[in-house]
């Protein structure tokens, strides 16, 4: 078993970075295009010249660069960075844990970043250093 799960680490980890990337960039479309149903769920986006503005744009940048390998580390460091700041902002002020204050995601997002910033693009990426 120990065979198989070394062979296929690489490529596990090509998919998670593959799907948080995607997933973190619905966040950016949501707040700069209003899909997703928006940020409040009627299809409103933020204003570009805004902090909601700037985080819709690392999302957006940030999860595409990241699940398509392209300069992945730089852009995990910085969406990592902009999670860390978006829980210190928006939740932690509304109580320690992540689950009570609604940071959960924040937080996940925050580390397995900071985990792609640390190893790289790796298999499936189209940047010039997979290590």
């Amino acid at each position: 078993m120990d065979g198989l799960s070394r062979g296929s680490s690489r490529y596990a980890y090509a998919l998670m970075r593959i799907v948080v990337g995607l997933a973190f960039a619905q966040h950016g479309a949501q707040k700069l295009f209003g899909y997703f149903g928006g940020m409040d769920g009627a299809g409103a986006t933020a204003e570009l010249a805004s902090l909601m503005g700037a985080a819709g744009i690392i999302e957006l940048a940030g999860g595409l660069l990241v699940a398509l390998g392209l300069f992945a580390r730089l852009a995990a460091l910085i969406c990592s960075g902009q999670m860390a700041a978006a829980y210190f902002m928006a939740h932690a002020g509304r109580g320690f844990w992540p689950i009570e204050n609604g940071g959960e995601l924040a937080v996940l997002f925050c580390f397995v970043f900071l985990y792609i910033a640390s190893q790289g693009a790796g298999a499936f990426s189209f940047g010039l250093s997979r290590g």
